[in-house]
């Protein structure tokens, strides 16, 4: 009787709209065809092209002089202490993942900032890279946190509008890039955060924005730290490139320092894709900063509660690398060592490429692919001047983004002469 009773039931909610009618039909027939990622279709293009010369500028991955991917020599060392140790084995992990990474990305962010750490205050635990940091913590402030209204810069990485979208936030932007000097819009963005309702979630990147490269002064930090501060916001720091833009790690953590020794409570997503190379590892790490150990405690219960429906515990090897990378100083030292090279190697990236332009006289002025840091250069091409770059087999997305890390000293000149002929021939209102 039960049965028949649920068939029946299943029976009322048949359509022919969506149920398959029959062969060669779907219950699927009505999925729509999603548009393809605005990064990882500019890799599919790429990868369509034959041309010998081609030029990959999307992707946000370190390459060599030779284009080619990066496995740090202090990893493959660290990972095989791992594979060689007799005591690791292929057990679940507990919820909150690899404890002693936990405690040691702890101290990488925050070093003995606000004495938050020594004073208990810190609760981290390991998570799917930088991506699935912020979803974690989103998912947790939908739940716990009473204003779902997530404030992110404008432009930012694409995939922060959709994480805390999905879980349920109401996502607005606050100025923050200006075309026009290619600059920070540190005004607008001021104006912006005092304007956002007391109590907003406020995104903000610890250093080298994406997709811009523009990144406040110190100076500007404390402005929009009093700012925050006034307005009661809670800061989320996604941190996915310390180290990695300046070549110091406790450089690229100065924003995120000055608000913890300030008393705020803050959220920080932690990536170590970029900084160690472990991009398909997921390495990451989600960081809870509140007022009192007691908090931090029940935090920490919740946070796990958020794990376990969503992936029950993160994966076991990538984590023991970068845990042997952060606690062995002997390896610690070798990777700040090839950190700094990977940054400088940028660096020498953006004054090869300023000087090509230069060479060519190509209208405008590029002083911004100087002053901006990080990986991403925010061009300021328009959409129509980047479709334009692929008549010379340079892809990049059309928001004007290239990755530095994608170019070398023979690249340098080819991107050069790609961007002079599209700014002279093509339209010239940059992107907004």
């Amino acid at each position: 009787m039960e049965s028949n009773r649920r068939v029946a039931m299943i029976k009322d909610h048949i359509t022919p709209a969506n149920v398959s009618a029959g062969p060669g039909r779907s219950i699927w027939q009505g999925v729509q065809q999603a548009p393809p990622d605005p990064i990882l279709g500019v890799s599919d293009a790429f990868k369509a092209d034959t041309h010998a010369s081609k030029l990959n500028l999307g992707v946000g991955a370190y390459r060599t002089e030779e284009l080619k991917p990066l496995v740090l020599n202090v990893v493959r060392k660290a990972e095989r202490l791992v594979v060689d140790d007799p005591k690791m084995d292929k057990e679940y992990q507990a919820i909150g993942g690899n404890a002693n990474f936990c405690k040691l990305s702890q101290r990488l962010a925050f070093a003995d900032a606000g004495n938050a750490i020594a004073q208990g205050r810190v609760t981290t635990v390991q998570c799917l890279s930088g991506t699935g940091s912020l979803r974690v913590g989103a998912e947790f402030l939908a739940e716990h946190y009473p204003l779902k209204l997530v404030y992110v810069p404008d432009p930012t990485w694409g995939n922060h509008i959709k994480i805390f979208g999905n879980a349920g936030h109401q996502v607005k932007k606050y100025r923050y890039y200006h075309p026009a000097t290619r600059g920070l819009d540190y005004t607008g963005m001021l104006q912006d955060l005092k304007a956002a309702p007391a109590g907003s979630i406020v995104v903000l990147h610890a250093c080298a924005h994406n997709p811009t490269g523009v990144d406040p002064s110190r100076e500007q930090w404390h402005g929009i730290l009093d700012v925050v501060r006034e307005r009661g916001h809670l800061p989320f720091f996604d941190s996915a490139y310390q180290g990695f833009a300046s070549g110091d790690l406790d450089v690229d953590a100065y924003s995120l320092r000055l608000f913890v020794d300030a008393g705020l409570e803050i959220l920080l997503s932690q990536s170590f894709a970029k900084n160690m190379g472990l991009y398909g590892e997921r390495v990451g790490a989600l960081s809870f900063v509140s007022a009192s150990a007691d908090v931090s405690k029940r935090v920490e219960s919740q946070v796990k509660m958020v794990i376990r429906a969503m992936y029950s515990n993160p994966p076991k090897h990538g984590a023991a690398i970068a845990e042997r990378v952060l606690g062995d100083p002997v390896l610690f030292a070798e990777w700040k060592v090839e950190l700094k090279a990977m940054a400088d190697r940028i660096k020498s990236m953006r004054t090869a490429l300023h000087s090509e332009l230069t060479r060519l006289g190509t209208p405008g002025t590029w002083t911004h692919i100087l002053e901006q840091i990080g990986m991403f250069s925010f061009t300021g091409l328009s959409k129509a001047q980047c479709a334009n770059m692929r008549k010379w087999h340079v892809y990049m997305t059309d928001n004007g983004r290239i990755s530095m890390a994608g170019l070398n000293q023979k690249s340098c000149g080819l991107l050069a002469a790609a961007i002079d002929d599209s700014v002279r021939n093509h339209a010239q209102s940059p992107v907004l």
